[in-house]
């Protein structure tokens, strides 16, 4: 029976993504935009998460200098937040049936060569990224812009339906797929070739495999895994994130980041604290930009309840 109800739900998928990949160029942002507002007014249980999530980070966030927003509220963020992932959502329907050279082609590139120089040490790179703009986007984006395919590391979908369907996204673009059940040595392989690894690391982790740290004004569990990597390997760890300008899309690349040789549980924590702050840095900069509806703090104390 499962498998009955896996199968209806990739044919209405299927549908869908079909019916937003003919829309016209000129219709993506304002269908997108109102599939956005439909999703805040009819999925109630994650506006909520998001807007107790900007409530409780917003007096961390308004002390920051490159905070520019005094006026807004946590309710106008997550609008306009669900807004922007209704858009990338028809974006990414585009994507799927193979009409997203446009998008793919207008996209800027900052910082370029931070990712150039990283290369050129010849042990690989890990892109270090969130759930931040239109993140599947920006993973095809990168790899057309320098010519190379970024293993991009991923959670199986339950259905296997849906999940040849993702499968099919991602790869047709020439990226790779790494799964979370085999990650460390798919990781390992791509590296020893000098290839690019993309790894999504701002959702809370199990204690065992993380570190506490300070996230926004409040503490939460981050992955160990880019700082094990980086020392496993040699790696370079170099931040990128994407995110609206107006009418386009800009992916800033960062320096690399180098994390100290400290073995102890507070080396760890401040290697982890380091690449946590580049995230950090990018939600105060563009608030509108990240999946806020996910429940980051969990198992650090955190509070659902104003």
């Amino acid at each position: 029976m499962k498998r009955v109800i896996w199968a209806i739900q990739a044919v209405i998928f299927y549908l869908c993504t079909l019916a937003f990949s003919l829309l016209p160029q000129g219709l993506v942002r304002p269908v997108g935009h109102l599939i956005g507002t439909m999703g805040f007014v009819l999925i109630p249980k994650r506006r909520h998460i998001a807007i107790t999530n900007i409530r409780q980070s917003l007096p961390a966030m308004t002390k920051r200098p490159d905070w520019d927003f005094p006026t807004v509220t946590p309710e106008k963020i997550t609008r306009l937040m669900f807004c922007h992932l209704g858009i990338s959502l028809v974006e990414t329907c585009r994507l799927y049936h193979g009409r997203g050279e446009e998008v793919l082609q207008s996209i800027e590139v900052r910082g370029q060569e931070y990712l150039e120089a990283a290369r050129a040490r010849g042990k690989g790179v890990v892109v270090l990224t969130g759930h931040c703009g239109n993140w599947e986007l920006a993973a095809l984006a990168l790899a057309r812009h320098f010519n190379s395919p970024m293993a991009v590391v991923a959670r199986r979908q339950n259905s296997p339906y849906l999940n040849s369907m993702v499968e099919k996204m991602r790869l047709r673009y020439g990226n790779l797929i790494i799964y979370k059940d085999n990650a460390l040595r798919g990781m390992m392989s791509v590296i020893r070739k000098n290839g690019i690894v993309g790894l999504l690391v701002d959702q809370a982790v199990f204690p065992e495999n993380g570190a506490l740290i300070d996230f926004l004004g409040r503490k939460a569990w981050a992955s160990k895994g880019p700082v094990v990597l980086a020392r496993k390997s040699g790696t370079a760890v170099v931040p990128a994130f994407i995110h609206r300008e107006a009418d386009r899309q800009v992916i800033e690349i960062q320096p690399e980041l180098v994390f100290s040789d400290d073995n102890s549980e507070q080396g760890m924590a401040a290697n982890v604290q380091k690449y946590s702050r580049a995230i950090e840095n990018f939600i105060v900069r563009h608030p509108v930009d990240w999946y806020w509806v996910h429940r980051r703090w969990k198992r650090a104390g955190e509070l659902l309840t104003d």
